[in-house]
């Protein structure tokens, strides 16, 4: 494996990794000089300067696919990287997951202390919001209702956090000698990391006011991207080192955590990567044609990374 994206998608990755920073910057609170400092260094230490922006590049590559002016595209993907930095923050706390690494530096209740860990996550999760539903995200009040539903529904109850629910429910269960299914693990990832996934790639399409086949193909497309991504992080978990990939690593089979390599074994789960990635980018390349060439390869890099 290669933690080297192909030109297309370095270039891309450069360019909207950049722009999204630039974006973030500009939509996170200033750091005030009152009682909300603490704070607002907190929601920037967490979302400013790290991760590869995946989600990020998804939205705004499919917003391209519809000539989705970038300013536009580039507020939903801070939206979503605000998102994302809070479900991190929350994940990483000792009464979830317990790290002290992320993006290879302290998490940010060690860097901070708890409390503040807390609320800048509370934080960055309304500030997303607010981001969407602002008119300069799209003048249409549907399209922003659109996206602040769609971002509801995927990061809440019935998504990132119901999958998060499950996730420390199934802890349990392994310990019982009762672990979770292959249909189950995939059940659970899919709200866990799937369903911001999913949201990420049909928000461009939802900018773009988008017809409905092609925002089931985005889905479907987004759909195997998020089992594949997970797939490639429980091999990561796994087989790397935290010196690649920022954080901890070993502590999912540790805690007794479901994991499709726990479940099917190394082989079969790179294979399995492999077949969904194949599956996604056919999907879109048989709908979009080379125009998609990045959404294509970013599915390729999801599995072929080392970080």
């Amino acid at each position: 494996m290669t933690d080297q994206p192909s030109p297309v998608l370095m270039a891309a990755m450069q360019e909207v990794g950049a722009a999204v920073e630039a974006a973030l910057d500009r939509l996170l609170p200033a750091v005030g000089k009152g009682g909300t400092a603490k704070l607002d260094n907190a929601m920037r230490y967490a979302s400013l300067g790290g991760g590869k922006r995946l989600r990020a590049l998804l939205a705004v590559a499919s917003a391209d696919l519809f000539g989705v002016p970038r300013e536009r595209s580039l507020r939903v993907a801070a939206a979503i990287e605000m998102l994302h930095s809070y479900s991190l923050i929350h994940d990483d706390l000792p009464c979830m997951d317990d790290d002290d690494l992320r993006r290879g530096k302290p998490t940010v209740h060690k860097a901070f202390d708890e409390a503040t860990a807390v609320l800048a996550g509370d934080g960055l999760q309304t500030q997303a919001f607010l981001t969407l539903a602002d008119a300069a995200t799209h003048p249409d009040a549907a399209v922003q209702a659109g996206l602040v539903a769609g971002l509801a529904q995927a990061s809440g109850a019935r998504g990132m956090v119901g999958g998060q629910a499950i996730d420390l429910a199934a802890e349990d269960r392994t310990a019982a000698g009762q672990p979770l299914s292959y249909d189950e693990i995939a059940d659970l990832q899919a709200l866990k990391t799937g369903a911001l996934i999913q949201f990420s790639a049909e928000a461009g399409a939802m900018l773009g006011q988008a017809g409905t086949a092609e925002r089931a193909v985005l889905r479907d497309y987004a759909a195997e991207l998020g089992l594949a991504f997970q797939i490639a992080d429980d091999l990561l978990d796994h087989e790397g080192s935290a010196a690649e990939l920022g954080k901890a690593v070993g502590k999912d089979a540790a805690a007794g955590k479901a994991t499709f390599v726990g479940l099917l074994g190394l082989e079969p789960a790179r294979a399995k990567a492999r077949a969904l990635t194949n599956s996604a980018k056919s999907r879109l390349l048989s709908h979009f044609g080379p125009r998609s060439m990045v959404l294509q390869e970013l599915a390729e890099f999801v599995i072929t990374r080392r970080s």
